[in-house]
């Protein structure tokens, strides 16, 4: 990988804040944009804009055959078996949402049970509990072990004929653990249950094949993997999306109207309420172009190498703690250092030209389990550098010294 012409890709990181060059540390939040992303939207907006699907016009077939090789684009970049298969949705929770409720109505039943973990994002427990309330259904909690790893005999223990769904993250927004996503899966399918994976902070990070994995439903969102804000993506295999019910009603989902009826459009425009991100949908798939151009297994390699670098040279930094320990960990660190407010470390990094999270990350049940309030968390993208990583150690070190 050139680092060098990689992050000249990406105008903003040159940019200084508070008269420090801009060392950005915050990816599990949101990635900066590559320019071909930007310009590949900027394009459609003034050369092709149009609404898809519905004009017999020029200018709507040519929005309608980008938008639809975007969806090809999604589909060849996970591997699934047809386009029928890749929903767009507003992003990784909407998709989630869209599964609880659809799945839930057609399949879920008082007193089923639905799997999910202690290191789960919000977005992957509240919509859980949404369905619960209405439908009694009951939520089980796999619990982690200390370094952060899931405990897989209690999930495999937790697995009965009464589990309908398991829902479990790819990788940590907290911890970086890479969890053992083949194996949680084959345990549900040796008992016919279907599986969840959410991969918000796995697709910008290395190379997903879900038909290689065998999973059910994937979930991830386009402007944590280089591509806008506001989209996101559901994998679903069509023998369940065929049997599910639309999440949203309205246009571009029916395929007939009337006062007394309405059927519904195939797969996979019934879950596709409304005008889509027709102009988001193309700069993902630049994005995605943009990414896959370089190397998913070279971003992989070179993020694992940089984590491995930055725990090694974090542990100099006295009465450092880190959460999330686990051997097989990537792209995210989450840290306090002695007394420190992870707030106060936040907002002090800031002012040296360092971006990085504070808080609980939309993960409070974990930080309950860690028994903290928050951390300090830096999350690296493919044009992070060592360097940038010296640096964060050297602004810590300073903090530091102010208290």
């Amino acid at each position: 990988m050139d680092m060098n012409k990689i992050r000249a890709d990406f105008p903003i990181l040159s940019r200084e804040v508070y008269g420090k060059p801009l060392v950005y540390l915050d990816n599990g939040a949101t990635v900066q944009k590559p320019k071909c992303m930007v310009d590949a939207m900027a394009d459609e907006y003034f050369t092709v804009n149009a609404n898809v699907h519905r004009g017999v016009h020029y200018l709507s077939q040519q929005a309608t055959e980008l938008h639809e090789a975007a969806r090809m684009t999604v589909c060849n970049h996970i591997n699934a078996a047809s386009i029928n298969e890749v929903i767009f949705t507003k992003g990784t929770t909407e998709s989630i949402n869209l599964v609880a409720f659809s799945f839930g109505e057609a399949f879920l039943s008082q007193g089923d049970e639905v799997i999910i973990s202690e290191m789960e994002h919000h977005s992957n427990i509240v919509p859980w509990q949404l369905l619960a309330e209405r439908k009694g259904i009951v939520l089980k909690v796999v619990p982690i072990t200390d370094s952060g790893e899931l405990c897989m005999d209690s999930y495999k223990e937790m697995l009965s004929s009464k589990t309908k769904l398991v829902s479990i993250t790819h990788v940590s927004n907290v911890l970086g653990t890479v969890n053992p996503v083949k194996d949680i899966i084959k345990a549900a399918h040796d008992l016919d249950i279907p599986v969840l994976l959410d991969g918000a902070q796995s697709v910008p990070h290395m190379k997903v094949d879900v038909q290689d994995l065998d999973v059910d439903f994937y979930v991830f969102s386009a402007h944590k993997a280089y591509g806008p804000t506001g989209l996101g993506v559901l994998y679903g295999k069509e023998k369940w999306l065929d049997r599910m019910p639309p999440y949203q009603g309205g246009g571009e989902m029916i395929k007939s109207v009337s006062f007394e009826k309405t059927t519904f459009n195939e797969l996979p425009f019934k879950f596709e309420a409304g005008t889509p991100d027709f102009v988001g949908t193309t700069g993902f798939a630049a994005a995605l172009d943009y990414m896959n151009a370089i190397g998913m297994h070279e971003i992989e390699a070179h993020e694992r190498e940089l984590t491995i670098y930055a725990m090694n040279q974090l542990a100099q930094v006295e009465d450092i703690r880190f959460f999330g320990v686990a051997e097989n960990k990537t792209s995210v660190i989450s840290f306090l250092v002695g007394d420190i407010h992870h707030f106060d470390m936040g907002t002090l990094l800031d002012r040296l030209g360092i971006a990085v999270r504070t808080g609980h990350h939309c993960a409070q049940p974990l930080m309950n389990r860690l028994g903290i309030e928050g951390t300090v968390r830096a999350s690296f993208g493919m044009y992070n550098t060592k360097e940038e990583v010296d640096i964060l150690v050297k602004g810590i070190d300073r903090v530091k010294s102010m208290f």
